[in-house]
């Protein structure tokens, strides 16, 4: 048997320890000559498919998805010809349909459908991120290719500049097949981030790259596989593919979500405070929410925690859990290396009053069971109706007490009008939005108020006929519900009220 031979170009020295690979490198074999070239987009062609497993630290943290894309053709933008992908993201329950182009010097997304945009952001900052050192074209300040045998491709531009090299050749077998591949791989804090890469292959084949920390275990920046690889595809596999956003749109849902709600506390046990932004502002059932949720240590809200494990509960009144987050998406628990958290899931709660439960289980990296004692906050979230109908929130208690010293005559009409301000000022009592009346020649309540309000107390009518009696007290300009305060420039549009 003739022995095959590996050979490492290591610059004018050959350097036998595995730091010097990673610090200066170049590789060639008997089916990779000095001399063979690799670039971004090498080979790309009308008819290519790819199915690719990937996820990237800036969406969600590295929370996977799949994106599957079919060279459509050329597109003519400007002067300028690219090409255009056909694009389906399976990103847990959401699938979204759109387009991307590519450039043809370097496969780069520079437009599309706008839906697709932070998935052609992940996109471009990993599967196609070998194109900043390496693209078809080198004249006119282009890359170019890049040669196997070469002692580095340039330096990456975080801290410390670390050279990318090809370090060493390897076969590798993927769910889209068997590949002879070069790692090409660099060195970022303590780890060491490998892509592989096949020659006259278009993009790599897969990755595991990590983001640059001064201490700590450094988290994933992105990391994917290619799951399927088709060629010559003349018809578009995405026939019939739909996306999730439709069904949205065509119930009502908000597609364009702002994270207006904003909750800062600490969690039950004042072991962390946790800063939560939520949107839209009225959830609705069947409706995408997102959530924004910053980790910090109890005594400085300014300083992020580190590795944190957590879920998202649903719980009933009785404190049962009877929905996970982590669980629906096929984990164990949550993760955010960082300390600050993007989620978003869709609402199947139930109109009225969802509590939902920030359940964090500690501090330590992912698939290490945390030391110490869970914490936790709970939040409660009105949640609408299909048709984007109010709902009726729970009413405290403590209130139903009012409304029954007030049918007594316990307390008088002010106080128990005043109470009512209070509470609908302050967001604690919702009732439907309702045209405040000016007042008419009276402000007497009338007696069948009072009787309303003593049969709900003691629950002989529901919260309904309650709430009925309420928007009854403000058409009447009886019950004068406090607005914001309004501009001297204002236009002299009606001042938005306190209640929904």
């Amino acid at each position: 048997m003739i022995p095959i031979i590996l050979v490492l170009f290591l610059g004018t020295t050959m350097i036998s320890s595995v730091y010097a690979q990673i610090e200066a490198g170049g590789v060639s074999s008997d089916t990779l000559p000095k001399g063979t070239t690799w670039y971004a987009g090498e080979g790309l062609k009308q008819g290519d498919f790819f199915s690719y497993s990937t996820c990237f630290v800036d969406y969600k943290e590295c929370t996977n998805f799949e994106m599957d894309f079919w060279i459509k053709g050329d597109k003519i933008v400007g002067s300028e010809t690219k090409w255009l992908a056909e694009v389906v993201v399976y990103d847990g329950k959401k699938v979204i349909v759109g387009e991307m182009e590519l450039g043809k010097i370097a496969p780069e997304p520079t437009g599309g459908t706008e839906n697709l945009g932070v998935y052609r952001g992940a996109f471009k900052s990993s599967i196609s991120w070998l194109s900043a050192f390496a693209t078809s074209d080198g004249t006119s300040g282009g890359k170019g290719p890049k040669e196997f045998s070469a002692a580095s491709w340039g330096k990456i531009g975080n801290i410390g500049g670390q050279q990318v090299i090809p370090s060493a050749i390897e076969t590798i077998t993927v769910p889209a097949g068997t590949w002879e591949s070069v790692v090409v791989s660099w060195k970022t804090g303590g780890a060491v981030s490998k892509v592989w890469i096949a020659d006259d292959f278009p993009f790599p084949i897969k990755a595991a790259t990590y983001t640059h920390v001064s201490e700590g275990i450094p988290p994933p920046e992105y990391i994917f596989k290619l799951l399927n690889y088709k060629e010559n595809v003349q018809e578009s596999p995405f026939i019939g593919i739909e996306s999730t956003i439709n069904e949205q749109i065509a119930q009502g849902c908000d597609t364009d979500i702002e994270k207006e709600v904003k909750h800062k506390r600490s969690t039950n046990n004042f072991k962390y405070q946790v800063h939560i932004f939520y949107g839209p502002e009225d959830p609705i059932v069947g409706c995408e929410i997102q959530w924004l949720i910053n980790f910090l240590k109890f005594s400085d809200e300014t300083d992020f925690l580190n590795q944190v494990q957590y879920d998202i509960f649903v719980v009933n009144d009785d404190g049962i859990r009877i929905r996970s987050i982590a669980q629906e998406e096929g984990r164990q628990f949550l993760y955010s290396p960082s300390g600050q958290a993007l989620i978003d899931f869709i609402v199947k709660e139930d109109p009225g009053t969802a509590n939902y439960v920030i359940w964090v289980y500690g501090l330590a990296p992912t698939g290490v069971v945390p030391s110490g004692t869970p914490d936790y906050l709970q939040l409660e979230v009105p949640i609408y109706d299909f048709d984007g109908s109010i709902p009726v929130e729970k009413i405290p208690s403590w209130i139903k007490n009012n409304a029954g010293w007030w049918a007594d005559g316990t307390i008088d009409d002010d106080s128990f009008i005043q109470g009512l301000q209070f509470l609908i000022k302050e967001k604690i009592m919702k009732i439907p939005q309702t045209t405040q009346g000016f007042g008419g020649s009276t402000d007497e309540i009338p007696s069948w108020i009072k009787n309303n309000a003593g049969w709900w107390a003691d629950g002989t009518i529901d919260d309904d006929s309650f709430i009925q009696g309420l928007q009854f007290l403000i058409k009447e300009g009886i019950l004068k519900v406090p607005q914001p305060y309004k501009s001297s420039t204002s236009t002299g549009a009606e001042p938005e009220a306190w209640y929904n």
